[in-house]
């Protein structure tokens, strides 16, 4: 009964975020062309592979262009990162600021891939390399699209604090624990959102 409700409430959310499911994609359409998704794949729920959906950010030739700029990267560990990241495009940077472009992996979780929350999936090539102790623990749950990881600092924080922020959720995962996760989550989208708005008015304004 459960499962069929939470089936019900996601579905319904889809259809509410549908004008701006087809806003977002009009922008990279207009601003960056096609495709409008990226689709990459990560390891989820005991190893399984599955594709993650999101919007596309980045110029298409993206993963070709990494190996040049590893000398940039601002994460530690196995994983790639660089906020400033010279393969954003104009309105791929304002969605990967805001955490706009992570909306289509709610239809991941329609499909059973993802939950709401869990530890963020990692890419295939970046999660064969972290530690065993982490990998097979993080595994044993369906990966999230919210997570406190998010919540602690993002990738400010080292990636081993990262792998135990995640352990800690597993061990401490309930009902209660992830609707206090939603709830913090969804105030620090906005304050996100709100803040990644102000900082492309501040650009246009220099500009």
């Amino acid at each position: 009964m459960f499962s069929i409700l939470k089936y019900l409430i996601l579905i319904l959310l889809i259809i509410v975020l549908l004008p701006v499911y087809l806003f977002l994609s009009f922008l990279v359409i207009l601003f960056s062309g096609y495709p409008v998704f990226y689709v990459q794949k990560r390891i989820g729920l005991n190893g399984k592979i599955f594709r993650i959906y999101k919007f596309r950010t980045m110029v298409k030739n993206a993963n070709k262009k990494q190996i040049k700029l590893k000398y940039l990267n601002e994460a530690n560990g196995p994983v790639f990162k660089i906020r400033n990241d010279p393969r954003l495009t104009k309105i791929g940077k304002f969605l990967s600021h805001s955490g706009l472009d992570e909306l289509p992996q709610l239809f991941n979780v329609l499909k059973g891939d993802m939950n709401l929350v869990g530890p963020r999936p990692l890419p295939v090539y970046e999660a064969k390399k972290i530690n065993k102790k982490y990998k097979f623990k993080r595994e044993k749950v369906r990966p999230g699209i919210l997570s406190p990881w998010i919540l602690g600092g993002y990738h400010r924080l080292l990636f081993d604090e990262w792998m135990k922020s995640d352990i800690a959720y597993i061990k401490s995962k309930s009902f209660i624990y992830d609707l206090k996760i939603i709830f913090k989550s969804v105030i620090f989208l906005i304050r996100l959102f709100l803040g990644t708005v102000k900082e492309s008015f501040g650009s246009l304004k220099l500009l």
